[in-house]
């Protein structure tokens, strides 16, 4: 990893949409893996050669954390029939990312939240997920 001091003052000089990036690249590794959070956050760190920002781990542990009333959160705002399971794992780390802000960030509005999980989707998931994350993180919003 960077061990420079200057980048590691510097490792929260990014931008809220680059943090939340890095915040769901840790939420969809922790889908394939029991390895403690700061584990995955240094590992991944190396790999990418780069210090994850603050908001990245405090996101990243929330969702790990609260990981049981999120699922509940998103399983309530599911059309009929669907089921958890289902969901893809890039669409279910972004919602996990975006239902964990929604609760328990007071300094990130609802539809920035709602937002940032539609950009990221466009650009790690197929259209139809978009819309889909979209539908389920709307209801998630009305049911607050």
């Amino acid at each position: 990893m960077c061990d420079t001091k200057e980048t590691a003052e510097n490792r929260n000089d990014i931008s809220r949409y680059k943090m939340r990036e890095q915040a769901f690249f840790l939420c969809f590794e922790m889908l394939f893996s029991d390895t403690d959070v700061d584990e995955l956050a240094d590992n991944a760190g190396d790999a990418r050669d780069e210090f994850l920002s603050d908001y990245a781990l405090d996101c990243a542990k929330g969702v790990f954390e609260h990981r049981e009333e999120i699922d509940a959160m998103i399983s309530k705002n599911l059309k009929a029939g669907w089921k958890i399971s289902r969901i893809s794992k890039v669409s279910l780390a972004l919602l996990r990312l975006a239902v964990y802000e929604m609760l328990y960030r007071d300094d990130v509005p609802v539809s920035v939240s709602i937002n940032e999980a539609v950009e990221l989707s466009k650009k790690y998931t197929v259209k139809d997920d978009t819309s889909f994350i979209n539908g389920v993180l709307g209801a998630v919003a009305k049911s607050l």
